[in-house]
């Protein structure tokens, strides 16, 4: 596990240890010894599965693709968690996002345990034929560790629904007449995909902002006003304050978050500012999102860079390097790229008061205590960007009943169980000095430990 997820689990397990009315049945000795078993547990993977996909590209060569599936922790029940297609894939990485995995499930009463896949590969420079080509390999190398009740995958950064659609296929070929269906989810609907699965990670990372800044401060105003908490005093200098956005990534996460800002009524925001892999986009009078939407539909998936194609579809913009987005001067910035985006060496020219974590780990450790100690608040992947695997969840159980939601039921659904987490974590968060990442792991670490001492694991 990498140092910033294993080094914040230990300070979690430290906060326990000290309190007493945690797992009161165990003391002295033995509570030391449980604990040093829980450190141990949840600190490492229970598996780490690496092979090397042979790949016949179409111009005749002959290629060996590393890849990953990290198993890390499945007390809760089966592993859980996305594929990744990219360049930048490292096995310490999946193993980190595989125990992310665990701790998000565990925070938000999914009973999924934690697991991450990665394929060392740039999709973009892969045919069709080439990517279908590594779907099939890469169930094929893995097969006898995937399975419906056993580690169910879905899609990352990299794939999508279609590579979903391709691995269950090959996982029903390769295991005929065995239930498929909740092998992988985050697939299309033709193939017992879930409504609303595609918008739920982009639809759950706003809705952790709109909750907080709206009916949390509405409903929790005198707890609010009444704490010398200084991330108090950071909500409540939004009240009913004009809100401006920027929002770093338009992809997935990205756009579907900007969509909802941009048609939301219970906030008075705008979104000022998006970027992706290209180019940063500026309009301090707001983005015109639907548009842009519809233009990276059409676009690969890419942003305008230049004049001419602003100007060709009436985008209002100026065009900038995507690198400033971190640096401007907003009240809330959604990052929703890639991971370690906000470091030492940038942190102190992050201006806004509230960053939203819509990818997984873009804040550094070191930076997210200095982020910290100015009092401005992080709502952090575990909390904000659990949409995805909380719709996954819905997928699976739709997929084992073979009985299917509208997509206004799914969201409902979805927002309900975020909401039901955050009604448990913020009041909490206001009312002592951990910041909120740390309150979510330990919520988290809490559930796990007393699963496993249940399970009689610590022994």
């Amino acid at each position: 596990m990498a140092k910033q997820t294993s080094e914040i689990v230990k300070q979690s397990l430290d906060a326990l240890m000290e309190d007493k009315s945690f797992l009161p049945e165990l003391t002295g000795e033995s509570r030391a010894q449980a604990f040093a078993s829980l450190v141990a547990i949840l600190s490492t993977p229970n598996q780490v599965h690496k092979s090397f996909l042979r790949i016949s590209l179409e111009n005749g060569h002959v290629v060996r693709i590393p890849s990953f599936r990290v198993q890390h922790n499945n007390a809760l029940g089966p592993y859980k968690g996305g594929i990744r297609f990219h360049e930048t894939v490292q096995e310490e990485e999946v193993i980190n996002l595989a125990a992310l995995m665990t701790l998000k499930n565990a925070l938000h009463d999914v009973p999924f345990g934690g697991g991450k896949g990665g394929v060392i590969v740039n999709p973009r420079e892969q045919s069709i034929k080439e990517l279908h080509l590594i779907c099939k390999k890469y169930v094929q190398y893995f097969s006898d560790s995937l399975g419906p009740d056993k580690d169910i995958p879905a899609p990352d950064v990299g794939t999508s629904e279609r590579e979903m659609d391709w691995m269950m296929a090959e996982y029903k070929s390769i295991r005929p007449g065995q239930a498929y269906f909740g092998s992988f989810t985050g697939k299309s609907i033709a193939n017992g995909g879930s409504l609303g699965r595609r918008e739920a990670t982009g639809k759950g990372v706003y809705f952790s902002l709109r909750y907080m800044l709206h009916q949390f401060l509405d409903d929790h105003k005198s707890l609010l006003t009444s704490t010398n908490n200084k991330f108090a005093k950071t909500v409540l200098a939004f009240e009913n304050k004009p809100l401006q956005i920027a929002i770093q990534g338009f992809g997935n996460v990205g756009s579907v978050a900007a969509l909802e800002a941009y048609h939301c009524t219970y906030l008075q925001n705008k979104v000022i500012s998006v970027s992706d892999r290209n180019v940063m986009l500026y309009n301090s009078e707001g983005l015109d999102i639907p548009t842009l939407v519809k233009y990276t539909m059409a676009h690969n998936g890419d942003l305008p860079i230049n004049e001419v194609q602003l100007n060709e579809h009436g985008i209002k913009a100026t065009i900038h390097s995507n690198n400033e987005i971190l640096s401007l001067d907003v009240d809330v910035l959604i990052l929703a790229a890639l991971e370690d985006q906000i470091h030492s060496e940038n942190v102190n020219d992050v201006k806004a008061q509230i960053i939203v974590e819509g990818a997984n780990a873009p804040v550094t450790a070191e930076a997210d205590e200095i982020i910290n100690q100015q009092g401005k608040i992080i709502i952090p992947d575990i909390l904000a960007n659990a949409g995805g695997v909380i719709v996954s969840y819905f997928e699976w159980l739709q997929g084992r009943e073979t009985q299917f939601h509208t997509e206004d039921e799914i969201i409902h659904m979805l927002y309900n169980k975020m909401q039901t987490t955050m009604e448990m974590i913020l009041p909490r968060f206001f009312g002592d000095p951990f910041p909120l990442r740390q309150n979510c792991y330990i919520h988290s670490v809490m559930k796990l430990s007393t699963v496993l001492f249940k399970q009689g694991k610590l022994y």
